[in-house]
């Protein structure tokens, strides 16, 4: 099959780009700047220009037979919830005319678990679960609810279609260039002392959700959402970085930090946002790392058929890669 894959450059979409070529899928990568995507190998082509530009993502997905959707806008430092929906959104509804215009008819959106309300470890929270407090106030998770709503009405509209929504957790793996989500990782990496909220999230291994995703071309029902994550449920992160550091083979010390220093903390972030500084640290942004996110994936692994990778695996897989790949 040849697919068109948007989002190329960033963790899952260098690991759905490798899961792809070795299931010996065609693919078209559309990128903004030539070279970004780290993966070399045959199979696949790269095509430089805006995911966001319909000239170009017309261009681009002629010949195809099917388009994954991995691109986001993940800054949590932006302010407005405009700067989020032209990539979260709106390439979606984008998506939709290009297909209608290339006789395209598979489509698999990468969205976020955020979109649906974490549950309890008593009651997990499957796809029917409507967002929660804090993510409701998250302007990057309302802009990915935009989006895979904009799927699943275009699901509706094309009952012949196959679109289905992938709802992952928090990624964990190798080919993070940037890195992304590997940076909670580095915050603790061989520290005597990590400090933690109390928190915790539904960690993953990046290489499920890919295997998620490319399973989901031929896999799942049209206009529906699948939860990505690890049947272990939700780790906090004292205990993902207790994990990291015995699977790294150092000691280390982890202190849980009281919610009204992270709510301070909240607060002087809101104060230097109004200031004009950019930070990531905000009082909605501080208030997400003191829930614990359950969630069950049955619906998901059942559906789509993806393994599930220890998260130990996951972090040495970082490392090692990082190790690897440095400047």
């Amino acid at each position: 099959m040849k697919v068109l894959l948007l989002g190329a450059t960033g963790l899952l979409g260098h690991n759905v780009l490798q899961r792809l070529m070795a299931e010996g899928h065609a693919v078209v990568a559309l990128v903004r700047r030539p070279g970004s995507i780290k993966l070399r190998g045959e199979g696949w082509q790269e095509i430089v220009g805006s995911p966001v530009d319909y000239e170009s993502l017309s261009s681009a997905a002629e010949s195809c037979e099917a388009v994954i959707n991995c691109a986001g806008v993940t800054d949590m430092s932006l302010r407005r919830l405009e700067d989020y929906l032209l990539v979260n959104r709106d390439l979606a509804q984008m998506i939709e005319r290009v297909m209608e215009e290339h006789g395209i008819r598979r489509l698999v959106h990468i969205s976020t678990v955020n979109t649906i309300g974490h549950g309890y470890a008593v009651r997990p929270a499957d796809e029917t679960m409507p967002m929660r407090e804090p993510f409701v106030n998250s302007l990057y998770a309302v802009s990915k609810k935009m989006g895979e709503q904009a799927v699943i009405e275009a699901a509706r509209r094309h009952p012949d279609w196959h679109a289905v929504v992938i709802n992952p957790g928090f990624m964990l793996g190798a080919w993070d260039v940037k890195p992304s989500s590997g940076r909670i990782l580095q915050l603790a990496y061989n520290k005597r002392v990590a400090f933690a909220p109390r928190g915790g999230k539904a960690f993953v291994a990046v290489q499920d959700v890919a295997e998620a995703a490319v399973n989901a071309l031929t896999k799942g029902e049209n206009g529906e959402r699948y939860i990505a994550t690890n049947s272990k449920g939700c780790l906090s992160v004292k205990e993902l970085y207790q994990l990291q550091a015995r699977v790294m083979g150092y000691r280390q010390s982890v202190v849980v930090m009281p919610d009204w220093v992270l709510a301070m903390a909240g607060r002087v972030g809101d104060m230097l946002r109004c200031m004009g500084v950019k930070t990531d640290v905000s009082t909605c942004n501080v208030k997400q790392l003191m829930v614990r996110e359950y969630y069950d994936n049955s619906h998901g692994t059942s559906a789509l058929d993806y393994h599930e990778t220890p998260i130990e695996d996951a972090i040495v897989q970082f490392h090692r890669w990082i190790e690897e790949n440095a400047q």
